[in-house]
C-alpha cells in the first residue's frame, strides 16, 4: 500500500475534498490488493460525488477483503448505492445480507433501503415487512419515517384500517422539530378509506392547522368529500324534539295548538244559515226533544265511559308492566337482525343508533360489523331503558364472531348504543 497516498486521501476525505479523496485513495492501492478500510472511504466520497456505480463497485472491493468485516455496513452501503442508481432488483440481495450481519449495530439503515427497493419493484407486502422492522428496531432514533412508510404499504395493500395505526403511531414517534402535517395527511387519506369520515375532517384539518402545509389535490378531493359525507350524516339526524314526536305518532306539519288537526271540522261554513230561517216555536219543539235525547245519552254514555275507563285501566296497565320488563316494538332482537342486515345490504345504520352516539362512534359500530355474515341471536338481557342481546356471526371467510350489542330505550321501541366483538374460533390459514 502507497502510505502516502493514503494519508493524503484521509487528509481529503476529513476535509469533504470528495475528488481529491477518490483520487488519492485509488492511488494508495497496489494492482490486485485488498485494503477493505481504503476502499471503504473511496465508496463513501463517490456517493457524496453522486457517481453511485463507482460507489457500489468500491464497496464490492471492500467487501472482498475478508479481514476488515463490518460486512453489515459495506452491504448495506452497496445496496443503497445500487439503489440510487436506479438498479432496486440488484439492491436487494445486499440489503438482505446487511439485515443478516447480527454484529450490524444499525439494521434499521438496511431495512428502510431495502423497503424501498422492494416498493420500487412493485412488491409492497415485502416492502411493508421492511419498514415494519425498521420501525421496531431500537437503534432508530426516528421510527416515525418507517410507520409512515409502512401505513403507505397498508393503503395500498386495502387494509385502511391498519394504515391508520401506523399513521397514529407515527404520529406518536415524531420529534418536536419534526413536522407533523403530512402524517396528520396521510391519516386523513386513511380514515377516508376506512370510511370513518369525522375522523377524516379531524386529520386534515390538524394537517392544514398552521397554514404552511398545502394538500395535494388528491388530499383536497378525499377532504371536501369527507366534509360532505358528514354535513349529509348530520342533516339527516332528527332534532331530540323531532324524535320525541315522531316517537309520539306524530308526523311532520305538527301544530301544538291543534294535535288532533281537527280546528278546520269545528268551523261553520259560510254557507249554512239555516240558524236562521226557523221560527220560535220550531226552536223550543227543538228543544224539548233535545231534552230528551240528551237524557237517554246521559245514561247511555255512562255506562259507556265506564266500560271504557276499565279498558283502559287494563290496557295501560299491562302496558306499564311490559315497559318495565323491557319490551317494547321494535323489539331488542328484531333491532340487533336489522343492524346486521343493512351492513350486508350496504344501507345506513344510523335510523337504528341512539342519537346520543357521535360520528365516530357510529363509524366504530359499522366497522366492527361484518357482511354476508349468517347471524344467530343467543340471548337478549332485557331491562327497562338499556337491553343486552347476544349474537354469533359465522363469517362469509371461515370463523364465528360473538357480538354483545348494547341497546338503550327509545320512546317504545330501542336504539344501539355500542357494540363489542370477540373472537369465538377463526380460519387458521395464512395469507
Amino acid at each position: 500500500m502507497n502510505q502516502q497516498a493514503y494519508e493524503s486521501g484521509k487528509r481529503a476525505y476529513q476535509s469533504a475534498d470528495w475528488l481529491g479523496a477518490v483520487t488519492y485513495l485509488g492511488d494508495a492501492k497496489a494492482p490486485g490488493e485488498r485494503a477493505g478500510e481504503v476502499d471503504h472511504l473511496r465508496g463513501n466520497a463517490y456517493m457524496k460525488l453522486g457517481q453511485f456505480e463507482a460507489a457500489a463497485n468500491a464497496y464490492e472491493e471492500a467487501l472482498s477483503d475478508a479481514s476488515y468485516g463490518r460486512r453489515g455496513a459495506l452491504s448495506c452501503n452497496r445496496g443503497r448505492a445500487l439503489l440510487a442508481a436506479g438498479r432496486p432488483q440488484d439492491a436487494i440481495a445486499p440489503l438482505t445480507e446487511a439485515v443478516s450481519d447480527q454484529e450490524y449495530q444499525t439494521p434499521y439503515k438496511a431495512y428502510m433501503a431495502l423497503g424501498s427497493a422492494y416498493e420500487r419493484t412493485g412488491d409492497v407486502r415485502n416492502a411493508g415487512i421492511a419498514y415494519r422492522a425498521a420501525a421496531i428496531d431500537e437503534s432508530n432514533p426516528a421510527p416515525a419515517v418507517a410507520l409512515s412508510n409502512l401505513g403507505s404499504c397498508f393503503l395500498r395493500l386495502g387494509r385502511a384500517v391498519d394504515a391508520v395505526e401506523a399513521y397514529r403511531t407515527a404520529l406518536d414517534f415524531t420529534t418536536p422539530l419534526e413536522s407533523q402535517s403530512q402524517i396528520w395527511c396521510d391519516l386523513g387519506l386513511a380514515y377516508v378509506a376506512a370510511n370513518r369520515m369525522n375522523e377524516a375532517v379531524d386529520a386534515f384539518a390538524h394537517a392544514t392547522s398552521d397554514g404552511s402545509f398545502q394538500l395535494s389535490p388528491e388530499a383536497q378531493a378525499s377532504y371536501d368529500a369527507a366534509r360532505k359525507a358528514v354535513s349529509s350524516i348530520n342533516g339527516r339526524r332528527p332534532s331530540e324534539t323531532d324524535a320525541f314526536l315522531a316517537a309520539a305518532g306524530y308526523g311532520g306539519g305538527y301544530d301544538p295548538l291543534d294535535p288532533m288537526g281537527e280546528s278546520g271540522e269545528l268551523m261553520p261554513s259560510p254557507e249554512d244559515t239555516g240558524f236562521f230561517s226557523i221560527t220560535e216555536e220550531d226552536i223550543v219543539q227543538q228543544d224539548k226533544a233535545d231534552r230528551k235525547v240528551r237524557r237517554k245519552h246521559r245514561h247511555t254514555g255512562l255506562k259507556v265511559f265506564i266500560v271504557i275507563l276499565i279498558l283502559l285501566i287494563l290496557v295501560v296497565g299491562g302496558a306499564v308492566f311490559a315497559y318495565t320488563r323491557g319490551y317494547g316494538w321494535p323489539t331488542q332482537q328484531a333491532v340487533a337482525e336489522q343492524l346486521f342486515q343493512a351492513k350486508t345490504d350496504g344501507t345506513d345504520i344510523s335510523s337504528l343508533v341512539a342519537n346520543n352516539v357521535s360520528g365516530t362512534q357510529l363509524q366504530e359500530i359499522s366497522d366492527s360489523l361484518p357482511a354476508g355474515a349468517q347471524v344467530e341471536i343467543t340471548g337478549v338481557d332485557r331491562g327497562m331503558t338499556e337491553s343486552i342481546v347476544s349474537a354469533d356471526a359465522t363469517l362469509e371467510a371461515g370463523g364465528v364472531q360473538n357480538y354483545t350489542i348494547h341497546l338503550v330505550r327509545d320512546g317504545i321501541g330501542w336504539k344501539v348504543s355500542s357494540v363489542e366483538v370477540s373472537f369465538l374460533s377463526q380460519d387458521t390459514t395464512s395469507e
